[in-house]
């Protein structure tokens, strides 16, 4: 008899969507280069599925040199005028450029506070947050920690990095456990 591994239901049975589940979303980031990557993708999945984002995340990182913050973060008009041209990606103008001056701002977090993981990561802590989920209904779109991680972003000058879209990369880059208890990935993470 083959065990059926319990997940969280949001992921559904979509494979590229299933291998995210089981193997990134909720896992603790350290890494600035990948919490960069996270930080733009999110920006860009702003009220958009991210399966959509998942599904072109190969292609997102072929337009912006594999999130290469400090070659983003100096990209001219032609580049950007290349990536709005770009039909792997979205082409979203305002996000294009938000995603350049997010790169500027990264750097600038990174000058103040030694890296960008020291930055965020001193908002739980230094760990994860451990939710108890048992529903999907449970889990919030936003909390007071996002909302302030937001603002904050936003005060060093971070575009489209609403509450939702903070909580989404918490979440995501395992800031916070949101796995449901009964997920087989609630504990290994």
């Amino acid at each position: 008899m083959t065990k059926i591994t319990n997940r969280c239901p949001w992921c559904g049975t979509d494979s590229l969507y299933v291998k995210y589940h089981d193997t990134e979303w909720g896992v603790p980031v350290y890494d600035d280069q990948t919490l960069f990557e996270f930080l733009i993708l999110e920006s860009f999945q702003a009220g958009l599925s991210w399966i959509t984002i998942l599904r072109k995340r190969e292609n997102f990182r072929r337009a912006f040199d594999d999130f290469d913050y400090k070659k983003i973060a100096r990209y001219p008009e032609s580049k950007i005028q290349e990536l709005l041209q770009n039909e792997g990606i979205i082409r979203n103008k305002l996000k294009v450029r938000a995603a350049v001056t997010n790169a500027q701002a990264f750097m600038e977090v990174q000058k103040e506070f030694g890296s960008f993981s020291n930055y965020i990561w001193k908002f739980v802590g230094g760990a994860p947050i451990k939710n108890a989920l048992k529903t999907m209904s449970e889990a919030p779109a936003t909390t007071p920690l996002s909302d302030q991680l937001s603002k904050d972003l936003k005060k060093r000058g971070f575009k489209f990095m609403g509450s939702t879209v903070v909580y989404a990369h918490m979440q995501a880059t395992g800031m916070v456990n949101d796995h449901l208890v009964d997920c087989f990935r609630y504990e290994q993470v």
